[in-house]
């Protein structure tokens, strides 16, 4: 995969979409497919084994929470679908479901924990603009098999992630701190905590360029410009994303993460599609869900795979936040 200037490859998507922030999912993913699917991110719940967790506010009940930070219990955690979490919250999972709407009542609290069922389990909402690597590699699995261009395409990745692209500013987009019994190292995090949100250390500093991930080439290049979001474009095919080391191989892979005793990363793409345009893969920075447009039976491949929880939407579906007709 290597990266490209010529962003006018997707000038079609431009010309498909609808004008920004309309309540149609036009307004991200382009029309003119012949059925869409809709791959809902996976959420993550986790609860105390063997104890519940200490009452609500936190504020009322310090001691019971301190009590409890102290013993250090077991906690067991693990991802959940969208439609588990509607049984256990006893609302409906549709196409146009939106989570919020599907916890209901036990919506999170500002402040507070994320909603609880009865079983004790507490649920943290699904990433947003982020679908896991695994399910990346199964999805693109399903779309390098309709297409006659499975080696041939682009894929464009939204330029506004955190330390993706370089830029000219007096701090870098992100910091790394370490731990370690050294006392020198605690007096340096300790500093660089300082530096960060210091604005008098500011004051006379010119802003200098700030390298990112992508290689300075890339960051100061052309962007594949759609409504409300600008790309950075990649020479890819669907086939190059269908192995689980998918991460391995993209230009965009984090190593400096890596360097700190992470494990490989990379940010899942934006938007992927082949050559011969057979089908569109959208993920939206906004979503809690990625949409693929494309033939009634990729469509149908991708709702029927069990590794995947996906349902066939409409055209003009209202996918932003007032969308889910059934869990008002």
């Amino acid at each position: 995969m290597e990266w490209t200037s010529d962003v006018a490859a997707g000038d079609w998507l431009r010309e498909r979409l609808d004008p920004h922030l309309t309540a149609s999912m036009h307004s991200v993913v382009p029309r003119g497919f012949a059925a869409y699917a809709r791959i809902f991110h996976p959420a993550a719940r986790d609860r105390p084994a063997g104890r519940p967790w200490p009452p609500l506010p936190y504020g009322r009940h310090r001691r019971e929470w301190d009590a409890f930070h102290e013993a250090g219990p077991e906690i067991e955690d693990e991802q959940v679908s969208w439609a588990d979490a509607a049984t256990a919250f006893g609302t409906t999972m549709h196409p146009l479901a939106q989570w919020h709407h599907l916890v209901g009542r036990h919506r999170e609290i500002e402040g507070e924990d994320g909603p609880r069922d009865a079983a004790g389990w507490r649920y943290a909402a699904p990433p947003e603009g982020e679908l896991a690597a695994d399910l990346v590699a199964v999805t693109a699995g399903h779309l390098a098999a309709h297409t006659a261009t499975p080696d041939a395409g682009c894929v464009a990745l939204w330029e506004g992630w955190g330390g993706l692209v370089g830029f000219y500013g007096e701090t870098p987009s992100r910091t790394f701190l370490t731990f370690s019994d050294d006392p020198d190292s605690d007096r340096h995090n300790a500093m660089l905590g300082r530096s960060i949100t210091d604005p008098f250390n500011n004051v006379f500093r010119k802003p200098t360029w700030q390298p990112g991930i992508l290689s300075d080439d890339i960051s100061k290049g052309p962007r594949l410009e759609l409504p409300g979001r600008g790309h950075i474009l990649f020479r890819g095919g669907a086939a190059e994303l269908a192995g689980p080391d998918w991460v391995l191989r993209v230009p965009w892979r984090d190593d400096e993460l890596e360097a700190h005793g992470f494990p490989p990363s990379a940010q899942s793409p934006s938007l992927v599609w082949p050559d011969d345009r057979a089908w569109v893969l959208v993920t939206e920075v906004d979503f809690d869900s990625t949409i693929v447009g494309g033939s009634h039976e990729l469509v149908a491949a991708l709702c029927d795979d069990p590794r995947l929880e996906a349902l066939a939407v409409p055209a003009d579906a209202d996918l932003t936040w007032d969308g889910d007709p059934i869990n008002r």
